[in-house]
């Protein structure tokens, strides 16, 4: 069985077959204690399906961020857009083959254990640092949500009979009741694997949430009736008097918001912490084979986001009774819901979005667990108590954030413009020239080179991001959108 196993890595792709060998090398059981610790620790057989593997690729790079891409798509045109959409596509699926490159040549599938293999002690140090904090960001603005969406929810479902003084339309006591009942149980699964079927239903629920905006785009007329006008209870009116003209996409579009959708539209397909520890648990994995997952995952996100963006800025364009400037608010469902407030389609997709956000949190938090266990406790056998107790402190820690911390929110900004960047360009692109013998590819030869101008892409975005957000601090105007 070894032996074959050895074979099967070794046809991985087109590269030397050396590659699979090493790959494999770490989990033969003859090898020495070193080589038992990583694999006693790091990886086990894989027992998660091809299809269970996808789901929970798709679901980790999905975000809440799919609600502003109308918005996006507003402020550079259709054309524009799709280019951008599709070039940050590629990009991200390079730097996924980056990652299980290197994790091929030395046999390791743990992001923070590539940085120890590339700069030592320091690198797996900021490798999980930088994951933690990326992705306890990412968990607590998920709670945001569910902190702030939750409670109008529940009271559009009461209507008349809702009394907003009730404890159970309380957003902290809610985030509370959610962490304890769903987040939490589903966190102590011993396998991100188990979470394929939950990231299937979150994803389903984004379908869902697809399906009602081209709904809503053969339902909602433009120009905007007049009853809209009369019957909105919103004090927020603008340009009354629209026109043929308000209804026509455009295919470029430069204004001063445009610059601050590449760094939105650069984050959407971030799901990099968790492609190791779902390459780990994958059935059969080869480098070939994961790579697959996650260019179907990629796809399939891609024309989610490509579809939700067309069709919610096909439904308001530039214009609407609501707002001034461009007719797409910057979170998509806030548009309808002052189109019509009591419209029960879109009530659903919010309490779908809602639970699409909840069950995401739970394949977010993994890569955190795994990256305190290789600080921690890299040498130690996996243990129960263990395992629940990083979960019981995260979830909690995030509880306190969003409970208690509402102001979080530029603090947020700053580790989300260098975390991202670093997690998606910059460290797969370094961690790849080091790892990658000069043997196998001189530093002149054009993988390396390619990897290197990856690198300072990331550069590039992550002082573009910080510069945006300095500049909102300056002027008082907040960024719109988001991951």
């Amino acid at each position: 069985m070894e032996l074959q196993k050895i074979n099967g890595h070794s046809r991985d792709d087109g590269f030397d077959a050396l590659d699979g060998l090493a790959e494999n090398e770490e989990f033969l059981p003859h090898k020495t204690t070193i080589k038992k610790k990583e694999l006693h620790f790091t990886d086990f057989e894989g027992k998660t399906s091809f299809g269970m593997s996808i789901f929970n690729l798709s679901n980790a790079i999905m975000g809440s961020g799919i609600l502003g891409l109308a918005f996006a798509m507003s402020n550079t045109g259709i054309v524009l857009f799709i280019i951008l959409l599709v070039s940050i596509a590629i990009l991200s699926a390079y730097s996924i083959h980056l990652l299980l490159r290197s994790a091929g040549i030395v046999g390791i599938r743990a992001y923070e254990q590539l940085g120890s293999h590339a700069f030592g002690n320091p690198g797996k140090v900021l490798a999980a640092c930088i994951i933690t904090v990326h992705n306890i960001g990412a968990m607590s603005s998920y709670l945001f949500i569910v902190k702030s969406e939750l409670p109008l929810v529940i009271q559009a479902f009461l209507g008349e009979h809702a009394n907003t003084g009730e404890w159970f339309m309380n957003g902290n006591y809610l985030i509370i009741i959610v962490s304890a009942v769903i987040i939490f149980p589903l966190a102590l699964m011993k396998r991100l694997g188990y979470l394929g079927y939950t990231s299937g239903f979150s994803l389903s629920c984004m379908v869902f949430f697809l399906i009602s905006v081209i709904y809503k785009k053969f339902n909602i007329p433009c120009p905007f009736p007049e009853y809209l006008y009369e019957n909105t209870t919103s004090s927020h009116l603008h340009n009354s008097n629209m026109n043929s003209t308000d209804c026509e996409a455009k295919a470029f579009t430069v204004n001063s918001q445009t610059a601050y959708t590449v760094p939105i539209l650069a984050f959407a397909f971030v799901c990099h912490p968790e492609v190791l520890p779902i390459y780990t648990e994958l059935r059969n994995a080869t480098k070939k084979r994961m790579q697959t997952v996650a260019n179907i995952s990629i796809l399939a996100m891609f024309v989610m986001y490509l579809l939700t963006a067309l069709f919610g800025y096909l439904t308001f364009y530039s214009k609407t009774p609501f707002t001034s400037g461009s007719g797409v608010e910057s979170e998509l469902l806030h548009t309808y819901v002052r189109v019509d407030p009591l419209d029960v389609l879109i009530l659903c997709v919010r309490l779908a979005v809602l639970v699409a956000v909840i069950l995401t949190v739970p394949v977010v938090l993994f890569p955190i667990r795994r990256a305190v266990l290789q600080i921690l406790f890299y040498d130690k056998p996996f243990h129960w108590a263990r395992h629940i107790g990083i979960a019981f402190a995260l979830v909690f820690l995030v509880n306190v954030l969003v409970i208690f911390v509402p102001s979080m929110k530029d603090i947020f900004g700053l580790i989300g413009a260098t975390s991202a960047p670093s997690l998606i360009f910059i460290l797969p692109g370094i961690f790849y020239i080091r790892i990658v013998p000069e043997e196998q590819e001189p530093l002149k030869s054009r993988p390396k080179i390619q990897a290197a101008c990856f690198t300072i892409l990331g550069f590039i975005f992550m002082v573009m991001s910080l510069s945006f957000i300095i500049i909102d601090w300056a002027t008082g105007q907040p960024i719109k959108g988001g991951h």
